[in-house]
């Protein structure tokens, strides 16, 4: 089922320079979106449960149906501000955003006997945050030739960052880091398994600190943690030089563990 489910992944995220600029390319491209929730410790079990148990198999079923093509379930590890802050995050991808949502998520037909009370997580969990994101897959993913998905993708980094000029971050990004980490992975450089990036479409301005993003994928929370790398790698100097001119800010760095994907096989 996690076959190549990754290259659905976002390639995930950022923000262009027009409102107009966005719309076009939202209708040109799946669009991705990053739902994060909160979840009280006391309310965890129940929500994977009823996640894992019902709204997977719904997920799988608009895939199926082409209404979708991606889902993933993601836990935060670690944080600050454990109370408060979103500790779970969702991964959707839809060919057609426009599309009567409520329809993709309709569990009656596929759990007809099972009262909606016990199906839905939206009582025991809160909504912090929506996040609209490219869905197109050609936006940088690398995966290392050996990596097996089922065992390999376990943890996942997301580096949120900010950047005066977003598209052109994320370009340097997808064809200077992209070909430097696919060849140090190949090469067991790095214990690294596959990494992506993305644009952000949507929110813009006021609160939100980052416009692009890019994601580190792992074994282990270990790796994860802190990677190792071949003392002989030549890094892409010139493509890190560039992004550092554009960057406003220091990523911020933030390690998940993948609860489940569902993906067409």
């Amino acid at each position: 089922m996690r076959r190549n489910y990754f290259k659905k992944l976002p390639a995930i995220l950022i923000m262009f320079s027009t409102m107009l600029c966005c719309g076009q390319r939202s209708q040109a491209q799946e669009i991705t979106t990053f739902q994060y929730r909160h979840v009280a410790p006391d309310k965890v079990d129940e929500f994977v449960k009823r996640e894992t148990t019902y709204w997977s198999k719904v997920a799988k079923k608009a895939i199926d149906q082409g209404k979708m093509t991606f889902w993933a379930l993601l836990e935060k590890v670690g944080g600050t501000d454990m109370n408060n802050a979103p500790n779970y995050l969702f991964i959707n991808t839809f060919p057609n955003i426009d599309a009567d949502l409520g329809k993709v998520f309709d569990p009656t037909s596929l759990f007809p006997g099972v009262p909606m009370a016990k199906i839905e997580t939206y009582s025991i969990s809160t909504e912090t945050a929506m996040v609209y994101l490219t869905g197109d897959s050609s936006n940088g993913w690398q995966q290392a030739a050996n990596a097996v998905p089922d065992k390999d993708f376990n943890y996942i980094v997301m580096n949120y960052h900010n950047s005066s000029d977003p598209s052109t971050f994320n370009q340097i990004e997808k064809n200077k880091w992209g070909p430097f980490i696919k060849t140090a992975m190949d090469n067991n450089q790095v214990n690294q398994k596959a990494w992506g990036n993305s644009l952000v479409l949507a929110p813009s301005g006021g609160n939100m600190k980052y416009n692009c993003v890019s994601y580190d994928l792992f074994s282990t929370l270990s790796a994860a943690l802190e990677p190792h790398w071949s003392a002989d790698v030549q890094f892409p100097i010139e493509g890190l030089d560039s992004l550092q001119k554009i960057s406003l800010s220091a990523p911020a760095r933030i390690v998940y563990r993948i609860v489940k994907v569902v993906t067409k096989e």
